[in-house]
């Protein structure tokens, strides 16, 4: 069989395009992400996932989303429950911790389940980032707390109900999006902290979680390491950092190409974070043209890549049973506290 490329691709609408099925026929990204755009019922959701394995030729293929909750969250109302923002979880903890562990754990596996039930297989959750006062509003009330125990339970807490409802958990932003100053969707962030300070904090929550399946890079200068490149197109720090420092060693995934804290074609930043060690791509929001260009310059998935690959996709269970009325109710409470 053909190989799968390296690189994670979206599509316009509803439905593929006669143009979108030919070029994902030729192109075979090994994964394909969700937004709201694509997503207008459930029967509707399920026939987009199956026409993209058709296209592509396979069923061994990563299907994404980011339903990580409150402001980002593509299945929304009325076909799919609203869901808290992480920091709603984060408020029961400083309540209770027991609480606010098994409410995030329940939510985590109702998500799960209302996802495989769609054939996607892996959500773009939690965010372990630390946020710190001064910082961009982007990450906020997505991130479960400022401190190094209580989110790295959290993210545990939700990234293991993940996988027991059949979906995989990708940590982000490795190795930490909380001291940004600017939303790198629209620009550059630099981050001054010294590296004893990133490594205890930021770095340390990343390191708890080690163990997962899959990251996305934080498209963040970390002058501590590398003064010019963001964490997404550096060797260095993707190196010395994600893989010996913090000891990651599953699927890494950058974050999306089209935002504008990277610079250079988009030839030029597929091969930026390939040869930082990235093993996907990821590419969003672009034209067929764009996909077109992104797909010549992602490499096929090979090597580290495709063992890290294989190793995330192994780690894919069916939905195991759990008690849908105490999952909703742990949702609902974590609601009221955010309300």
């Amino acid at each position: 069989m053909t190989m799968l490329s390296a690189f994670i691709t979206d599509c316009s609408g509803l439905q593929l395009t006669r143009d979108e099925w030919r070029f994902l026929q030729d192109a075979r990204p090994a994964g394909f992400i969700l937004f709201q755009r694509n997503c207008g019922s459930p029967d509707q959701v399920k026939a987009l996932v199956s026409s993209y394995k058709d296209a592509v030729g396979s069923d061994d293929l990563l299907v994404l989303v980011d339903q990580e909750g409150g402001r980002v969250q593509r299945l929304r109302p009325p076909h799919w429950r609203q869901l808290p923002p992480a920091a709603a979880f984060g408020a029961l903890y400083r309540q209770d911790p027991a609480r606010g562990l098994s409410a995030a754990s329940a939510a985590s596996e109702l998500v799960a389940s209302e996802l495989a039930s769609l054939g996607i297989n892996m959500n773009c959750a939690p965010v372990l980032d630390l946020p710190v006062e001064g910082a961009h509003a982007i990450i906020s009330d997505r991130a479960y707390g400022r401190d190094v125990a209580s989110v790295a339970a959290l993210g545990r807490a939700v990234a293991e109900g993940l996988m027991r409802g059949g979906v995989l958990p990708v940590i982000k932003h490795i190795p930490g999006h909380g001291r940004a100053t600017r939303d790198t969707h629209e620009a550059l962030a630099v981050v001054d902290a010294g590296l004893d300070v990133l490594e205890a904090l930021d770095f340390e929550v990343f390191r708890q979680l080690a163990d997962m399946p899959a990251a996305m890079t934080a498209h963040v200068v970390y002058a501590a390491i590398d003064s010019i490149r963001p964490v997404s197109t550096s060797p260095t720090a993707i190196e010395r950092i994600v893989r010996q420092s913090i000891g990651f060693d599953g699927l890494l995934m950058c974050d999306d190409i089209g935002m504008k804290a990277l610079d250079g074609s988009l030839v030029d930043r597929v091969e930026a974070v390939v040869e930082a060690g990235c093993d996907l791509v990821l590419h969003c929001n672009g034209s067929l043209a764009d996909r077109i260009e992104v797909a010549d310059a992602a490499p096929l998935l090979e090597g580290d890549a495709e063992r890290r690959f294989q190793a995330a996709f192994a780690r894919i269970t069916g939905p195991q049973t759990f008690d849908a009325t105490a999952a909703i109710a742990a949702l609902q409470e974590a609601l009221a506290a955010h309300a």
